[in-house]
């Protein structure tokens, strides 16, 4: 696979959920990778991982865990627990990142916990299961991600959702295996200031995903100006990676250059 160019030290990744749509799922990885791009990918268990091992694609990052949540014992040991049978997936696939959320997902993005108030307690519970995730990063030489969500639009009653939110619990945890996993398609519905967001959380980011606002599509489809994003980076030397997790709002392909385009950076 080659590496695309963008004139800066971060690389660019795309999620195999969202492009390519109307192709199988691994024919999509290889379309993704072929084009040379790392591929992001969610739910293992619904995946031929040996054939995504075959694939020659790079992955980047993938959903690190099949249920449970953070905030309670119960749930938080069933996250545990299944976060351990993803890292096991990730040693197959050579995934250095896994995706957490504030709360285990539905089908439709919807919280298995719904929750509008967070209770000390339950940042207390959060923390540390976050910091015994960490440790079990450690043990295995991967990174857990905590992303941010939005819950206007997307994803209501999504405890730990804000930005600032992840920041805080991440940042409490203290272990480079445990990072955040900026969306500033997120952000921008929950907060906004994007370049100020970045330049504050930089520290602790292990990853950055992009999408357009309103409708999660590729940059240059809504209201952020990705452009002055990718230059804010390229200023603070980021050099991990940032991954489109949005939908094409036409041709796929036409959709991958013009996010390829909004984050390169002209010398």
């Amino acid at each position: 696979m080659s590496t695309i160019d963008t004139g800066s030290t971060y690389r660019l990744a795309v999620s195999a959920e969202m492009v390519f749509v109307d192709l199988p799922f691994l024919d999509r990885v290889r379309r993704i990778s072929e084009l040379g791009y790392e591929v992001e990918i969610w739910d293992w268990t619904r995946k031929d991982v040996a054939a995504l091992s075959a694939a020659g694609a790079t992955y980047s990052s993938m959903t690190g865990y099949v249920s449970g949540t953070l905030a309670d014992p119960d749930g938080a040991e069933e996250l545990l627990r299944t976060a351990e049978e993803s890292l096991e997936i990730a040693e197959q696939l050579d995934c250095p990142r896994l995706n957490l959320h504030g709360t285990g997902l539905d089908g439709r993005g919807l919280p298995v916990a719904p929750s509008q108030f967070v209770t000390p307690t339950m940042w207390l519970t959060a923390a540390k299961t976050l910091t015994r995730l960490a440790e079990l990063g450690e043990r295995a030489g991967r990174v857990f991600t905590l992303e941010n969500l939005n819950t206007a639009v997307d994803h209501p009653g999504t405890p730990f959702a804000t930005a600032a939110d992840t920041i805080a619990l991440v940042d409490a945890v203290d272990n480079p295996h445990m990072r955040l996993n900026l969306d500033l398609y997120h952000a921008q519905i929950g907060e906004g200031n994007l370049v100020q967001l970045v330049e504050r959380a930089l520290p602790l980011i292990g990853e950055i995903q992009v999408a357009d606002v309103p409708g999660r599509c590729e940059p240059g489809t809504g209201e952020i100006h990705y452009p002055a994003v990718a230059a804010a980076l390229d200023r603070l030397g980021y050099d991990g990676v940032v991954g489109l997790e949005g939908w094409a709002s036409a041709e796929p392909g036409q959709a991958l250059d013009r996010f390829r385009s909004a984050f390169t950076i002209d010398r």
